[in-house]
């Protein structure tokens, strides 16, 4: 896990799950996030089984039945740092698929990243070191499931260098706002 450090166990260690489509920053926005609040962080995407990355990778969109594998996976990591905290970068799409995760750790909070489909659409186009092609950006977009308003979370907009959205997220998790 990148960025782990020595903690005591904790019952107020944050779990946070820094969610949204691909190329929305998780992994950035996650690792600076997890710095500044001293736990560490781990990206959910190694977590998939291989046959998952395979399908990804040769453009192929994943179904429930491939993704409750990893979710569950996912959970478990969660549920494992209750004492010591964690940020996770996972996509957790779907409403289902974030309460998949609070099964195993009902105290996740969840940071969705959001952006216009364009922003988002440039950066994917950019990157050529991952395993999830842009061309699935639009599945992704497709399935995605804004957080319910009883869902413990809050959304922030990507158009901001990560810094300023970490602050923006520090300051926003530690009031009342997280619906």
């Amino acid at each position: 896990m990148i960025g782990e450090r020595s903690r005591p166990a904790n019952e107020d260690a944050p779990l946070i799950c820094v969610m949204g489509v691909s190329a929305g920053g998780k992994s950035t926005v996650g690792i600076a996030l997890a710095e500044t609040l001293g736990v560490p962080f781990e990206d959910a995407d190694p977590l998939h089984p291989e046959a998952n990355r395979a399908k990804m990778n040769a453009g192929t969109a994943l179904t429930d039945d491939d993704r409750w594998p990893w979710l569950d996976a996912v959970g478990e990591r969660f549920g494992a740092a209750s004492g010591t905290g964690l940020v996770m970068a996972c996509s957790a799409l779907r409403r289902v698929y974030r309460d998949r995760i609070r099964a195993s750790a009902p105290g996740v909070v969840f940071v969705h990243l959001t952006g216009s489909p364009e922003l988002l659409a440039s950066r994917a186009g950019a990157r050529t070191d991952h395993f999830m092609p842009a061309s699935l950006l639009d599945s992704q977009l497709a399935t995605l499931e804004a957080l319910g308003d009883d869902e413990a979370g809050i959304d922030v907009t990507v158009d901001r260098a990560p810094d300023a959205l970490v602050d923006e997220i520090v300051a926003r998790l530690g009031s009342a706002s997280t619906r």
